[in-house]
């Protein structure tokens, strides 16, 4: 008898929450309610479907930095800027002024070197898990990868420039 109420209940709720003609105090069996203006109706479903997103939604903040925000943060020096892309690529189009060069294939091994090891490969200071990190490639792909190699690793601020070094260029050449 409980399993039954329950799988009642199961059904109804959705209904009443997301259908677009039940309204507080409204028969959600009758189908249609009665005596309210469109407007209401529309409004009490926005707020519900806005409610219900807001409690269970697992998005994650975001993870991207636009061109404009890497600036702030290259200026501030609070961040560390890591380019993921091939030794050869920067070589021949060039890297974000500041950055250090870990290659995509070698980013899970580079966060778990210790700090003397990271920077004698790398050339610069070893990321703590505390630091707030920045990566970056050609166009966002890669930086994306890296950024949840980190997560995977236990980095906690960790971002990616999603227009890589293409958009950087853009920005910087209409300077």
């Amino acid at each position: 008898m409980a399993l039954r109420r329950y799988w009642r209940f199961v059904g109804v709720v959705p209904r009443l929450l997301l259908c677009n003609t039940a309204l507080p105090g409204a028969s959600v069996l009758g189908g249609r309610s009665s005596g309210s203006s469109l407007a209401s109706l529309h409004h009490w479903r926005r707020t519900t479907e806005s409610l219900l997103c807001s409690s269970f939604s697992s998005a994650a903040p975001s993870t991207a930095v636009t061109y404009e925000q890497l600036k702030q943060l290259l200026a501030s020096q609070k961040v560390l800027v890591i380019d993921v892309r091939e030794p050869w690529e920067l070589r021949e189009y060039g890297f974000i002024p500041g950055s250090i060069n870990v290659p995509l294939g070698q980013v899970n091994t580079a966060l778990q070197l210790t700090s003397e090891e990271f920077k004698e490969k790398f050339g610069g200071e070893m990321p703590k898990q505390t630091d707030y990190i920045v990566f970056s490639c050609l166009a966002g792909v890669r930086s994306e990868a890296a950024l949840n190699t980190a997560v995977s690793l236990g980095y906690k601020d960790v971002q990616h420039y999603s227009g890589g070094w293409q958009d950087w260029v853009k920005h910087e050449q209409n300077k």
